[in-house]
């Protein structure tokens, strides 16, 4: 089974494919925010297209622990996520996966403006590979 991983922001939607395995998270796409229900729409055709059983979308969590006006609103959109796909729909913490997404880009020697068009894609990959792991972890113990 593919899982999909998505980094919901306020303009753009990262997101990441795993391989079937469920071994490895990439970067995929990021889609531009259209609003309402046709976000959630076009997150459950791609899960349709790529043949995606889970989609994990990261909630961000504040370092205090307290969920604030953007963890509220991505759980919103996991609501009419889940009234558009059959998929299974997963929270997981995404605390700080954007700043590491920037330290990647910026390691491969990226400029600001390319790392502009692939942060949120890139910050998918690092939610969803986070949550392979953890899963793969909780197996083997």
């Amino acid at each position: 089974m593919r899982t999909l991983g998505l980094d919901v922001g306020e303009r753009r939607i990262g997101v990441a494919i795993s391989d079937p395995e469920e071994r490895l998270a990439v970067p995929l796409r990021v889609l531009e925010r259209r609003g309402g229900d046709a976000d959630a729409r076009a997150i459950a055709e791609l899960a349709r297209r790529e043949g995606v059983g889970r989609i994990v979308v990261g909630l961000p969590v504040s370092l205090n622990g307290t969920l604030g006006r953007q963890a509220r609103q991505t759980q919103a959109f996991v609501e009419r996520l889940r009234a558009a796909t059959d998929a299974e729909v997963v929270l997981y913490d995404e605390r700080l996966s954007t700043a590491e997404a920037d330290r990647h880009l910026r390691q491969l020697g990226m400029r600001e403006r390319e790392m502009r068009s692939r942060r949120d894609a890139v910050a998918a990959a690092i939610i969803l590979q986070a949550y392979l792991d953890s899963r793969r972890a909780a197996a083997d113990s």
